[in-house]
C-alpha cells in the first residue's frame, strides 16, 4: 500500500519553498511565544497548559494539518498532474494511503515536536504538560491529515473549507457549544492528553473511550472514502 515514488513526489510538493515557509513559521511563532511567556511569568503549570492548549493544539496543529492534508493531493488535482499518477500501475487506494502517511509525518514533525519543545520551555514538563500536549498533537495530526486529505480529494476549495473548520468550528464553536465539542478533533485529542497530564490541568468534554473510537473511526472512514473518490476520477482516455 505504501509507494516510495508517490511518497517522494508528495514530500517534494509539501516541502516546497512556499509551503515550507508557512510550516516553519507557525512552530517558530509558538516557540517565541513560549520563550516570552516563560521570561515574564516564570515556570507555571497552568499557564503552560493554557498556551499549549490555546495556541499549539487549537490553532497550530489544525492549520498545519490543513496545509499538509490538502497540499498532499489538492494541487495535483487542480492542475491536472494527478493524471500522471493515475496513469501508472499503482492502485488508487495505495496513492491515498501513501499520501496520508506523508501528510501525517509532516504534520507530526511540524506540530508535535515544537509543542514538546514549547512545553519544556514553559515549565520543563512539570505535571507532564509538555508530554500530554505532545501526545494530543500526535493523535490529532493523524485525524486532521485524514480529514483534510479527503477534503483535498473531493473539493477544489479544500483549503478554504479546512480553514473554516479549523478556525471557526474547532476554535470557536468547538470551545463554546456543547454539541459541537463532541464533533471536535481538538476535544478528542484533549481527552487523550487528560489521561497523561497532572490532575485538572487538561480537560476534555469527551470521554477517553469515545474519543479514541472517534479518532480511529474518522481516520479510517476519511481514508477509505478518499480512496473511493479517487477511484471515480476518470482519465481523459477513459471517458
Amino acid at each position: 500500500m505504501y509507494n516510495p515514488t508517490v511518497a517522494r513526489l508528495t514530500y517534494r510538493a509539501l516541502l516546497g519553498r512556499r509551503r515550507a515557509l508557512i510550516l516553519f513559521a507557525l512552530p517558530a511563532l509558538l516557540l517565541v511565544i513560549a520563550a516570552a511567556v516563560r521570561m515574564f511569568n516564570g515556570a507555571d503549570d497552568q499557564i503552560a497548559a493554557d498556551v499549549l492548549g490555546g495556541f499549539a493544539l487549537a490553532t497550530m496543529v489544525p492549520l498545519i494539518g490543513v496545509i499538509a492534508g490538502t497540499g498532499a493531493i489538492g494541487p495535483e488535482i487542480d492542475d491536472g498532474s494527478i493524471v500522471y499518477l493515475l496513469s501508472k500501475p499503482v492502485k488508487r487506494p495505495a496513492i491515498i494511503f501513501t499520501k496520508l502517511i506523508v501528510a501525517i509525518a509532516v504534520t507530526m514533525v511540524f506540530s508535535a515536536v515544537p509543542t514538546f519543545l514549547a512545553g519544556m520551555i514553559l515549565n520543563g514538563n512539570g505535571q507532564q504538560v509538555a508530554v500530554a500536549y505532545t501526545v494530543a498533537a500526535l493523535v490529532a495530526s493523524i485525524a486532521y491529515s485524514a480529514l483534510f486529505l479527503l477534503l483535498g480529494t473531493v473539493s477544489r476549495h479544500a483549503v478554504v473549507i479546512g480553514l473554516v473548520y479549523a478556525l471557526v468550528w474547532e476554535s470557536l464553536f468547538g470551545s463554546l457549544i456543547d454539541g459541537a465539542k463532541t464533533l471536535s478533533v481538538q476535544q478528542w485529542a484533549l481527552a487523550v492528553a487528560q489521561k497523561v497530564s497532572g490532575e485538572g490541568l487538561v480537560t476534555s468534554d469527551v470521554g477517553l473511550p469515545t474519543a479514541v473510537a472517534l479518532l480511529a473511526g474518522v481516520t479510517v472512514a476519511a481514508t477509505w472514502y478518499a480512496g473511493q473518490k479517487l477511484r471515480t476520477l476518470k482519465l481523459a482516455g477513459e471517458e
